[in-house]
C-alpha cells in the first residue's frame, strides 16, 4: 500500500497498491471489501494520492501517464478520466467548500485546478 486515505462519511478505507488498483477496507473492523475495487490506472513504482469527494460519492487518482481518474462510489465504475499532467500525477483533490472543483499536481511542476 503506498497511499491510504478514509472516506468523509466513513464508507471505508482508500487503499492504493502497487497492483494498479484501490482496494477497499470496511472502516468498523478493518475487513477487505471484496465488491470495492477500482481499477483502470496505472501507478505501478508511483506514490499517486487517491482522495474522496466531500461527499463520498467519488474516488480520485492520478496516474503514472498523467492522467486523473474518477470513479463512481457506488459502481466502482470510471465516471471521468482526463490527461491532467506531462509525467506523473501525483496528487488530487476536491475543494472542500467548492466541490465541483479538483486540484491536481505533477511531476511537470504545476499545480491545476479542474472545475
Amino acid at each position: 500500500v503506498r497511499e491510504a486515505v478514509v472516506s468523509t462519511q466513513s464508507t471505508g478505507l482508500a487503499c492504493q497498491s502497487m497492483d494498479n488498483k484501490i482496494t477497499v477496507f470496511a472502516t468498523q473492523k478493518l475487513r477487505l471489501n471484496r465488491k470495492k475495487v477500482f481499477k483502470g490506472h496505472m501507478v505501478a513504482g508511483y506514490a499517486c494520492q487517491c482522495n474522496f469527494s466531500p461527499d463520498s460519492a467519488y474516488l480520485v487518482s492520478g496516474d503514472a501517464d498523467g492522467r486523473c481518474f474518477i470513479w463512481d462510489w457506488k459502481t466502482t465504475k470510471v465516471y471521468k478520466r482526463f490527461k491532467a499532467h506531462e509525467g506523473v500525477c501525483g496528487g488530487c483533490t476536491w475543494l472542500p467548500h467548492e466541490t465541483s472543483k479538483l486540484l491536481t499536481c505533477g511531476w511537470d511542476g504545476k499545480i491545476k485546478l479542474w472545475d
